[in-house]
């Protein structure tokens, strides 16, 4: 059986658990808390801890913390069954999913011990990674000789760090963080980062302002702001300067998430317009019985196809590297879904005509929403460059 283009029935029973919690929590709240004019009042926890319940939030641990052990595949799987009820909150659990295994594999027996036994037993328990500054985005994908602005100086028994992050996804809402500084003054931020375990509520550690998005407002994105924050040594996450390794060696299937998330509004977008061109009648008959919107819509299956295979192809591999990864599919598969989720897009807005300019009809929401990974996890014309230096250099 070839796990790339089948689902087990462990797979389906998680599946139809994660789509029948998408239809009772995610979409009868979505449009209202999409609306909320506060970006922070976008984030519900009243989802998170329903997730908690079904079991959802910690499905990444192992069994030993009290998860699933889910693999990277069926958790692709799962986040794009919760992007088709809300981009938002397939982010906001793709995140929490994809640093809990990191964690679980990263971080030292004692800090295994101190930090997973409470982000489980946690119904808010939320994780984020702060990465990206307003000066260091793109340097981050495609390494440039510059370092980190957030620094870490090493004092007795730590290190005191100063600086900010921003748009860092659930970034206002985590209880623990992994966060890179740069540790070594003068060298490139991913020849001389470390990676350090925060926890919120650490002096000197505050929350900027939650940034007002155009779409995926059910995700906050936010500043991380540190003013003389001492952490100590236990904190260090691997070895000192070097933090992006552990990126290398960790987060293979952090793109093949950010696809599956962005290929569910593909999917919610596709149901959309399917269901419009059936009851919409233009010319005397349904707009599916026209050719050119057949067409289309049979084009719409060819992209959300080809898109899955691709980030199924990336999380499986991530998991059995041995088997034909290539530091490629750690890039594209975002970049495919998320090209054709806006084709998608486009088009479900002209199928629908004026109403898809409506609110009411939910097609602009979704527009709005499959605008963001055309840039988050990596702009995309970043990540082809990124994928050619793998290829050519």
């Amino acid at each position: 059986m070839d796990p790339l283009f089948t689902v087990t029935a462990d797979q389906r029973a998680i599946l139809d658990a994660v789509a029948r919690f998408v239809e009772k929590e995610v979409k009868p709240r979505a449009a209202a808390l999409d609306a909320q004019t506060d970006p922070a009042a976008g984030f519900s926890w009243e989802i998170v801890e329903k997730a908690h319940e079904a079991g959802l939030r910690t499905m990444t641990l192992g069994p030993k913390w009290g998860g699933l052990g889910a693999d990277s595949l069926t958790t692709a799987m799962v986040v794009e069954e919760l992007a088709k009820g809300d981009i938002g909150v397939s982010v906001i659990f793709a995140q929490t999913l994809k640093i809990a295994q990191v964690m679980e594999k990263a971080l030292s027996a004692e800090q295994q011990a101190r930090v997973l036994p409470r982000f489980a037993a946690d119904p808010r328990g939320m994780l984020a990674i702060g990465i990206t500054e307003p000066d260091t985005a793109s340097n981050y994908f495609l390494p440039h000789p510059a370092p980190f602005r957030t620094s870490a100086r090493k004092v007795d028994g730590g290190w005191v760090l100063n600086g900010m992050k921003h748009f860092i996804s659930n970034g206002n809402r985590a209880s623990f963080y992994l966060l890179f500084a740069q540790t070594e003054p003068g060298r490139p931020l991913a020849e001389g980062a470390t990676c350090f375990l925060m926890e919120r509520g650490q002096p000197g550690f505050t929350i900027g302002r939650v940034h007002d998005k155009m779409g995926e407002r059910l995700a906050n994105n936010a500043e991380l702001v540190f003013q003389d924050c001492f952490v100590p040594d236990a904190d260090v996450v691997g070895e000192p300067g070097h933090g992006f390794e552990l990126l290398g060696r960790f987060f293979p299937q952090s793109n093949a998430y950010a696809a599956a998330t962005i290929l569910g509004v593909a999917c919610a977008l596709n149901a959309k317009a399917v269901e419009w061109a059936r009851v919409r009648v233009q010319g005397g008959r349904p707009l599916i019985e026209h050719d050119g919107i057949r067409a289309e819509l049979a084009e719409m299956r060819m992209l959300i196809d080809a898109s899955r295979a691709y980030l199924h192809r990336a999380a499986w591999l991530a998991d059995h590297p041995a088997e034909g990864w290539d530091a490629t599919l750690g890039v594209l598969p975002k970049a495919m879904a998320s090209q054709a989720a806006w084709q998608i897009a486009t088009w479900t807005m002209e199928i629908h005509g004026g109403h898809g300019y409506m609110k009411e009809f939910g097609v602009e929401k979704l527009v709005r929403d499959a605008a963001a990974f055309l840039h988050s996890d990596g702009v995309n014309r970043t990540l082809f460059l990124k994928a050619a230096n793998f290829l050519f250099r």
